[in-house]
């Protein structure tokens, strides 16, 4: 089983195309905030995002930020701030919540050493925790600081 979460309309249309040709059974979560405050062009050729593959958003060296949904919006603009006080942020769109993308998330960590994860869930059996879990585990030794877990 897949579960997709895009963070606006251009994904939206590629991980739903994705999904509908999936020989997998895909569960399709559509953040309703997308439906009014999203708007981008959406190119009317036929394309597919992977499943399973997260985006690196922004490239960065200070720390690793790791986000899904209509969350991207709102770390995309704290990355922009963080960027005025000279912090550089690697930001990350998991896109796709299962399977997940933890190579990608690693070996961004291994580089930066740090990592926020952002989602809006509670942190108990939120999907943020399960990130967090396989992250201490991973990447354990390349960390300089605990690993940041942030709700809305």
């Amino acid at each position: 089983m897949t579960v997709v979460t895009p963070r606006g309309p251009r994904c939206a249309k590629g991980l739903l195309l994705s999904s509908i040709r999936s020989k997998d059974p895909v569960i399709f979560l559509e953040p309703k905030i997308l439906y009014r405050s999203a708007v981008e062009e959406v190119p009317d050729a036929d394309y597919e995002i992977p499943l399973g593959k997260a985006e690196i958003m922004q490239t960065g060296q200070d720390v690793t930020v790791v986000g899904w949904g209509a969350q991207l919006r709102t770390l995309q603009a704290a990355c922009d701030l963080a960027a005025k006080d000279g912090i550089s942020c690697e930001l990350i769109d998991l896109r796709t919540i299962l399977p997940w993308d933890s190579g990608c998330i690693i070996n961004s960590v291994k580089k930066t050493g740090k990592l926020v994860v952002s989602h809006e869930a509670p942190i108990t059996c939120g999907f943020g925790a399960e990130i967090v879990a396989t992250l201490s585990a991973e990447c354990f030794f390349h960390l300089e600081a605990p690993i940041q877990e942030s709700r809305r």
